[in-house]
């Protein structure tokens, strides 16, 4: 697997508006996290990165909105996302919004936001599809430098694989927002073809225990406590 980690420093954009139909996208996106900000309890939602704290946040259920980034307005904590000043297992839920696609080592990232999920916290990233009218204009020399297409595009399996690694169990994977300028998320593409929808939203949950059981490990210490006990008949001494 290629590594995700990379030398060259990426400058995050302060907000949407630093983007090409940055208006567009943050609408889209927040139409797809609406029926989701419902299900979510719990005391502190943790948005992570500039992008993220501009997410319109009110339904949800949490009432403490935490918004940390390096740089921005409207930011309630300047931090680091790679060091983040917060315990473990303090916080149940967080939002990375882009956080990714803008970060040297978003491996890291993952990690740090882990340490300080509870268990069973809720984790919300979104991100843009490389196979998507996003995607092809990072082939386009005059605008490849331009956010958001100056950013790193990762496919959806590739993260869904980062956060199986972390035992997340993920609950919804979707692309969505085929036309970057059609915020409303309709039309013929967006209905049969939504694998080429220029964002992509993963919800997943942390998990405690391991999500995949191993039958083999089972099994063996099955047959450990029945040699065992074969073994205690043996040393019995005799009746008489």
């Amino acid at each position: 697997m290629r590594a995700a980690h990379t030398e060259k420093i990426i400058s995050s954009p302060v907000s949407w508006d630093s983007l090409s139909h940055g208006n567009c996208y943050r609408i889209a996106l927040e139409q797809q996290l609406e029926p989701w900000w419902q299900k979510l309890f719990g005391f502190h939602l943790l948005k992570l990165g500039s992008l993220s704290a501009q997410i319109n946040s009110e339904k949800c259920q949490i009432s403490h909105h935490i918004r940390v980034a390096p740089c921005g307005t409207n930011i309630d904590v300047y931090a680091d996302s790679l060091q983040l000043p917060f315990l473990d297992k303090t916080l149940d839920a967080c939002l990375l919004a882009n956080t990714l696609a803008y970060s040297e080592d978003p491996h890291r990232i993952l990690r740090e936001v882990d340490r300080v999920l509870i268990d069973d916290g809720w984790l919300i990233i979104s991100g843009f599809n490389p196979f998507s009218l996003a995607g092809i204009g990072k082939l386009i020399p005059i605008i490849r430098k331009r956010p958001p297409y100056d950013c790193r595009m990762f496919t959806r399996m590739r993260m869904v694989d980062w956060l199986s690694l972390l035992n997340y169990e993920v609950l919804c994977h979707v692309q969505f927002q085929n036309n970057p300028k059609n915020a409303q998320n309709d039309g013929c593409l967006n209905l049969h073809l939504p694998v080429l929808g220029c964002q992509t939203l993963i919800v997943a949950r942390k998990r405690t225990i391991p999500l995949t059981l191993n039958p083999l490990s089972a099994f063996k210490q099955r047959v450990k406590m029945r040699s065992d006990t074969v073994g205690a008949t043996k040393n019995m001494p005799d009746g008489d």
